[in-house]
């Protein structure tokens, strides 16, 4: 993580640069921003196909980086969602993210794809589809917790008493099997662009993640767990 001196270096040269990252949906995106007055002024986003990640993200950084003509040691901090979501596309992103801190001891800030989603429909819970029947699901208020459920887990749990944020028919059209009652509002799927916009006060705070500590927030075992435990039990 950077010192004191070397933030204020990197704030002097280029202004405070953020890196923005996110490759947990069907799609994901990496974004660049400059922080002035308080907000994130995008200088570049780049969407990333699905199921390409591994092939496309460091190479779509570069391409980012060089077009504002940025270098990776002007960053002051790079947020990365770090799920829910794809089990692979989580682990690419949060694998390339340490790759990128680690040598210039850039400093990292972990954010929830849900809470990035619920912060940008202005509300405090949202949902994403999880596939399997199953949601992703935030409840958000004063604690706010999150957890995986179907229809059948769902008729269990106290409809929340705001809306909640959906961006996809799949999760939509779950939680209104299982909760006729709630107030859902569709939005845009989240991106490292509001994933950055998010975490601003945590990056102007300095309250960032342990990079050794940084894992995925999967919600749920693999695939590969899954079905290793069921070959298992046989």
């Amino acid at each position: 993580m950077p010192d004191s001196q070397s933030v204020a270096e990197s704030m002097d040269r280029k202004g405070l640069l953020v890196l923005g990252v996110d490759t947990c949906g069907p799609t994901g995106s990496v974004a660049l921003a400059r922080v002035e007055g308080g907000g994130a002024r995008m200088l570049g986003k780049t969407e990333l196909a699905g199921r390409s990640y591994s092939a496309t993200l460091v190479a779509a950084v570069e391409e980012l980086l060089t077009a504002g003509n940025v270098k990776l040691a002007d960053l002051v901090a790079i947020v990365v969602a770090s799920g829910p979501g794809s089990f692979t596309g989580v682990r690419v992103g949060l694998s390339a993210v340490k790759g990128l801190a680690e040598p210039g001891r850039i400093p990292v800030v972990a954010v929830s794809r849900l809470a990035v989603m619920a912060a940008k429909a202005g509300v405090e819970s949202a949902a994403l589809d999880a596939h399997r029947h199953e949601v992703f699901l935030r409840l958000g208020g004063e604690k706010a917790r999150e957890l995986l459920a179907g229809v059948e887990e769902l008729a269990g749990v106290p409809v929340p008493g705001g809306s909640i944020a959906v961006c996809d028919e799949a999760a939509e059209s779950l939680l209104a099997r299982a909760w006729p009652a709630a107030t859902l509002v569709r939005t845009l799927a989240p991106t490292a662009g509001d994933a950055i916009e998010l975490c601003l006060p945590r990056v102007l705070e300095r309250s960032f993640d342990d990079l050794a500590l940084l894992d995925g927030h999967y919600l749920r075992r693999s695939d590969a767990e899954i079905f290793g435990d069921t070959v298992h039990h046989a």
